[in-house]
This record gives structure tokens, C-alpha cells and sequence, in this order.
């Protein structure tokens, strides 16, 4: 356990990753997502969304987490092409490259490891806490030495991430905890479990946040990868500033659902709905987005019902089947109604906030279809979205397209800034191929009444 200055070393790391020790640099305008404004595709005529300009924040970066800070600092993390420096832990294929900015997105510091050291992979969710403290938990849980008991890492920093404190050790206690016989989606090993996306702070301190992985039984095969099993959404809560973690209950588990189970769960908690104890978590199953809620702080949980907004049903094949009849798969069957495990679309990776004003704000990404998206990207449904609630998650009013037909991994972040009612979005342009262009884009949303009223 160490605190580290974020200043120091910044030179050797950069050499290390091949790149050159450049702070503090403008971003560019990115003219792939500017050339096709963001388009409402759902307006009830209710809210009106202005997008500032694209700019490109982390060149060669893909699937970005993000944390804005109460002094508007704005805390990027995405993958970068880079390998991970050798570890007993586990860590992601790629190197994560961090990255801060104190101006609202208009210049960005790299922030530096230690070399030799993979350092936190933000993907597991961070917040700051109404004392001021900032706190980020590594997405990977792998198993302790116990049954039931996962060892993760928590990151703290208590002056807007100027010094950082970490890793300790997080403990969590999952009866039944099953942290192996599953690979990833790319058929490596992978004996943990994902924490993912937002930590909520409540009334009282204690802190929630949301899991994806298996208990004792779970043994279905994904449908496109027989190695990788079948996950669940899981709630687990700390008391004591997140060194530990208790479950608190499965919020969803179907191993007929999906491609996927349920995974990259987002939690949301509608503090200025009719139950300020109301949870709304957003899952991906491989398929549909699914939806649960829980009126008792995550005790319980609904059923999951599918989630589908403004019609975008990833199912509707007959929509764009003749879009890409000439096109075949991998093994060289033509993508088209006799082949519908690649003719099917797959939605992606939800985060979902509620903002200070009580709006909800949902992005997500569409992929069409969910494999020959990479090499045919052009269907208009393909790309990135987002949606606005009035009512706490009953009803989505405003959904808007950010990027239709280009790129993209599908992949969003969005948080709340300073001032009310603004969110700054972060999303990527590109894939994973040798030669793809890919960068991190961000770029500000205003969400206004039309009226004029407060939401």
C-alpha cells in the first residue's frame, strides 16, 4: 500500500507504452462524429438535448470509464494497444492508460504508473463520497484463501486525485462464490469476478455496488463460446468505506436468457423518485438489454423484463436481412434468415445515472449485426445511444443517436458535471483490428425542458 503523486514518473511509463511524455496536450475535433450530428430518434417534445463538439480525448484508447469530480475534474480511463506488464493477478489483455482533466475535457495529463505495475482498472466503478473522498474499485475480484471470499483492490484519494492511495485489499463475502470453470469471451482463463460500472453512496454511508460472475451451479455454456459460462448480476454492500463488501442478493440470474447470462450491470438509485430506496439496474444478456428494480435497497428484485427503447428490439432481423444478404460469417455461411445467430443484432455495456434534478440518463450501444458490425458497420441502427427519463426509469422520453453507421465498439460513459442538468459523454470510435483507427471521444451534453420548467 502506497500513496503515490501522480506527477512523479510520468517520462518511464510513457517510454515503457511507446509513447512520448506529451501533458497538458488540446484535443482535436473528431470529424467521424461530428459529420453526422447526433439525431433524436425518440422526442416527445419534452427535452431538449444540445451536444457540444466531439473531440478526440484519448487518442488510441477504446471503452472508456469515467468519473467527474465535484470540482469538475474529469477522471478517463480507457484500453490502449499496449500489453499489460506480467502479473500474478489478474489483468486485461490490453494496458489501461489513465488520464485527468481540470479544464472540462479541453486539455488532459496522462497519468503514470508505477513500471512494472498494471495499477487500477477503473471498469469496477468509482465515486466521490460526501466527505470528498474518492474511491475506485478494480474491476477484478479473484478468489482469497477461503471459500466464498474474493480478494479485489480499492484506490482512494482524498484531493481530487492528485495523490492516490492503493491498492488495498477490498474482501468480499460471497457464499457460494464459484471463481472458476469459465473462460472470457476470448477463451483466456478467468478465475474472478467483474466489478463493473457505478458505486452508490447511501443516506447512511454504507456503499452498493454490482458484480457479474457465478455461484455454486452456474455451469451454462455462452452460446458463442463454449469455454465461457453463463454469468449473474449480483448486489453487494460495504459499511465500512469499501475495504469490505457483503452480498446482498442475486438481482438476476437466467440461464435461458441471452448469449451471455447477465453481465455489465449499472446501478442506479432514483434518490428523487416516490421510493428514494428505489434500484434500477440495467444488465447486458449477450442480446436485449434486460431491467430489474428493487423497492428495499437491493433485497429484493423484480423479475428481469427485457428493456427496449424507441423500438430498438435487436431481434427485428427482417429489419436490415437485406442489408446484408451478400455478406457471409467467419465459416462462410451467408448472414441471412437461416443463419440468425449472425444475423442478430446485440445491445451493449448500459450506464444509466440519475441526474442532481432527478432526470434519468441511459447510453448504450447497438450492435447490427452483433459480429459483422466490425467489417460492415454501416446500418444506420449501428452506433451509440442515448436516452432521457422524466419519470424515474417508468418511461423514456428523448432518445437520441450520438453515432449511426461508423465504428465504434459501442461502448459509453457518462457523468453529471458541476453545473446541473450537463453531462459530459465519453465514447470510442474504431475496434480492435491491426491498422483500425481507434480514439476516445468526448463531448458535453445540456438536457433542458422546453418549457423552461425544472425537470
Amino acid at each position: 500500500m502506497r500513496t503515490k503523486p501522480i506527477a512523479a514518473m510520468l517520462s518511464a511509463l510513457l517510454l515503457i507504452a511507446g509513447r512520448s511524455p506529451a501533458q497538458d496536450a488540446p484535443r482535436v475535433a473528431a470529424p467521424e462524429a461530428g459529420a453526422q450530428p447526433p439525431e433524436m430518434i425518440l422526442d416527445d417534445g419534452s427535452i431538449r438535448l444540445t451536444f457540444g463538439e466531439p473531440l478526440v480525448v484519448l487518442p488510441r484508447g477504446l471503452q472508456p470509464s469515467l468519473l467527474c469530480m465535484r470540482s469538475g475534474a474529469l477522471l478517463l480511463q480507457a484500453q490502449v494497444p499496449e500489453k499489460p506488464f506480467p502479473s500474478k493477478r489478474i489483468a486485461y489483455f490490453s494496458a489501461m492508460c489513465t488520464q485527468i482533466s481540470r479544464d472540462g475535457g479541453a486539455t488532459w495529463t496522462i497519468l503514470p504508473l508505477t513500471p512494472g505495475e498494471n495499477g487500477l482498472n477503473m471498469e469496477g466503478g468509482a465515486i466521490q463520497t460526501r466527505d470528498g473522498s474518492i474511491l475506485a474499485l478494480d474491476t477484478y475480484v479473484p478468489p482469497g484463501a477461503k471459500p466464498g471470499e474474493g480478494i479485489g483492490q480499492i484506490y482512494v484519494s482524498t484531493d481530487d486525485w492528485k495523490t492516490v492511495d492503493g491498492p488495498r485489499d477490498a474482501l468480499f463475502d460471497i457464499p457460494r462464490a464459484k471463481f472458476d470453470g469459465s473462460s472470457d469471451d476470448g477463451g483466456r482463463p478467468h478465475a474472478a469476478m467483474r466489478a463493473h460500472r457505478r458505486i452508490l453512496e447511501l443516506p447512511n454511508g454504507d456503499l452498493l455496488t454490482t458484480l457479474y460472475g457465478w455461484l455454486e451451479g452456474d455451469a451454462t455454456p455462452a452460446t458463442y463460446a463454449p469455454t465461457m459460462m453463463k454469468s449473474r448480476a449480483l448486489l453487494v454492500r460495504s459499511s465500512d468505506k469499501g475495504r469490505s463488501w457483503k452480498l446482498v442478493s442475486t438481482i438476476a440470474v437466467d440461464p435461458s436468457v441471452g448469449t451471455e447470462g447477465f453481465g455489465e450491470p449499472v446501478l442506479c438509485r432514483t434518490s428523487k423518485g416516490p421510493n428514494p430506496d428505489r434500484l434500477i439496474c440495467l444488465m447486458r444478456t449477450g442480446r436485449n438489454l434486460y431491467a430489474a428494480t428493487s423497492e428495499d435497497l437491493g433485497a429484493t428484485w423484480s423479475p428481469p423484463r427485457e428493456w427496449i427503447v424507441a423500438g430498438l428490439d435487436v431481434n427485428r432481423v427482417e429489419l436490415w436481412a437485406d442489408h446484408y444478404r451478400n455478406l457471409k460469417d467467419a465459416r462462410g455461411k451467408p448472414i441471412d434468415e437461416n443463419n440468425l445467430d449472425e444475423l442478430r443484432g446485440a445491445a451493449v455495456d448500459p450506464d444509466l445515472i440519475e441526474l442532481r434534478s432527478g432526470l434519468l440518463v441511459a447510453t448504450f450501444g447497438v450492435r447490427i449485426p452483433q459480429k459483422a458490425c466490425w467489417r460492415r458497420p454501416d446500418h444506420p441502427w449501428n452506433g451509440n445511444y442515448l436516452a432521457v427519463s422524466r419519470d424515474h426509469g417508468q418511461t423514456w422520453s428523448a432518445v437520441s443517436r450520438i453515432t449511426s453507421g461508423v465504428l465504434t465498439t459501442h461502448y459509453t460513459a457518462i457523468e453529471e458535471t458541476p453545473t446541473d442538468d450537463v453531462i459530459y459523454l465519453a465514447y470510442d470510435l474504431g475496434g480492435w483490428s491491426k491498422g483500425m483507427r481507434r480514439d476516445v471521444v468526448g463531448r458535453t451534453v445540456k438536457l433542458e425542458r422546453r418549457d423552461g420548467s425544472r425537470p
